[in-house]
C-alpha cells in the first residue's frame, strides 16, 4: 500500500511542476539569462543520463562493449551522420564486441 501511495504522490509532484511549468509568464522565459540557464541545464542532465546509462549497471562502473559504441557515436556526431545511422553503427559495434568478447 505504500509503494502506491508514494508512486501517486510522486507522480502529483511531477505533474504539479509541468502545471506550473505552463504557468510562468512568457516574458520571464524569454529573459536572456533564463534562457541560457535553460539551455544549458539541458545538456548538463542529458550528459548526466549518459553518464549513468552508459557507464554504470546495478550501482557500479562497468567499462563493457557501451563505451566504444559511445565512441563511434561521438565521431560519427562529430561527422554529422544521421541520427538513425549513429544508433546503428553504435548497435552494431556493441553487438559485435559482446559476440566475440562475450558479456
Amino acid at each position: 500500500m505504500s509503494l502506491w501511495l508514494g508512486i501517486l504522490l510522486a507522480s502529483a509532484a511531477v505533474y504539479s511542476w509541468k502545471i506550473l511549468g505552463f504557468m510562468v509568464p512568457s516574458s520571464v522565459l524569454q529573459h536572456p539569462t533564463i534562457s541560457r540557464i535553460a539551455n544549458l541545464l539541458t545538456v548538463a542532465l542529458l550528459s548526466a543520463l549518459l553518464g549513468v546509462q552508459g557507464l554504470t549497471g546495478g550501482g557500479e562502473i562497468h567499462f563493457d562493449a557501451r563505451i566504444p559504441a559511445l565512441g563511434v557515436a561521438a565521431i560519427l556526431l562529430y561527422f554529422r551522420a544521421p541520427f538513425v545511422v549513429m544508433v546503428a553503427a553504435s548497435a552494431l559495434v556493441a553487438a559485435l564486441l559482446r559476440l566475440f568478447f562475450g558479456g
